[in-house]
């Protein structure tokens, strides 16, 4: 799903971006195959795979406890796959979001406090293109299962959605599966199943993915790219040209809807307001 940044690139934000690709197109092939190497001692030849691994999912998040908790949260909790641990990654959050999520005294539920750190020009786009990189990443360091899921805090997973995605990544052999998600704009809502490229994937609600590819960690710097900007279009791209295993199934597995007192979802929503946008988000 490629995003063409509106701001002029300049000499810097090209070497930058050009730079980093190079990193990860170096890196992180080799570093691959060393964790699949690993995987398969431990899973196969010392027989300590399971049927019901543990499935890490997390939620990077910023002042938004009451959708946190009405929306994003509820959802995970009502997934009729049990085996889940849970992690909350509060980005700077003021709002009393680490104390309201704890009271809910769910011991799957682990809530990172992570400091508000600025790694980008803070505009409505630049928030929407990289905003979760800090919170997500940490997240990741901080993983125990065996899958990884991303849910950010305004989308809800449907009740079956770990339990389709691991059995589907289980059949296929695959390392990285995605399904399709309904999404709502001004009052229409539509199926979007996959973003066109080869291996086809869903949009980062639908991921599920196996934990040792953690460390392929959200790129900071993402928005200074012309396609693939979006944090999560960045990071499923170098999942292709790593050779990540990947499937994708046609089956709804997620629902993206507006925030309340908004009509529309994604860049389209930051950009409405883009005045309220920064100011949300301000550092």
């Amino acid at each position: 799903m490629k995003h063409l940044s509106r701001r002029e690139r300049s000499w810097s934000d090209r070497m930058i971006s050009g730079s980093r690709s190079a990193m990860y197109g170096a890196a992180e092939p080799p570093r691959l195959w060393g964790w699949r190497t690993r995987f398969f001692w431990k899973n196969t030849l010392l027989r300590s795979a399971s049927n019901t691994p543990l499935i890490s999912v997390y939620v990077p998040t910023h002042n938004r406890a009451d959708l946190l908790l009405t929306r994003a949260l509820p959802s995970i909790r009502a997934q009729t796959y049990k085996n889940l641990e849970i992690i909350v990654a509060c980005h700077g959050c003021t709002d009393g979001t680490a104390r309201r999520v704890r009271v809910l005294n769910d011991p799957r539920i682990r809530v990172l406090d992570v400091p508000r750190k600025q790694t980008y020009p803070p505009t409505a786009e630049n928030h929407w293109l990289a905003g979760p990189v800090v919170p997500a990443n940490a997240a990741l360091k901080a993983v125990r299962g065996d899958w990884i899921v991303r849910l950010d805090d305004d989308d809800e997973l449907l009740p079956d959605h770990v339990e389709v995605l691991l059995r589907a990544a289980q059949a296929g052999g695959y390392e990285f599966i995605s399904g399709a998600y309904e999404r709502e704009r001004d009052g229409v809502r539509e199926i979007l199943s996959d973003d066109g490229e080869d291996p086809p994937a869903g949009g980062v609600q639908t991921w599920m993915y196996r934990s040792y590819l953690k460390f392929m960690r959200y790129n900071s710097k993402c928005y200074l790219k012309r396609w693939n900007a979006v944090n999560d279009s960045d990071l499923v791209d170098r999942f292709r040209k790593a050779g990540v295993r990947m499937g994708h199934i046609d089956r709804v597995v997620a629902r993206v809807l507006p925030r309340p007192g908004e009509t529309t979802v994604g860049l389209q929503a930051y950009q409405r307001d883009q005045e309220a946008t920064e100011r949300r988000f301000a550092f």
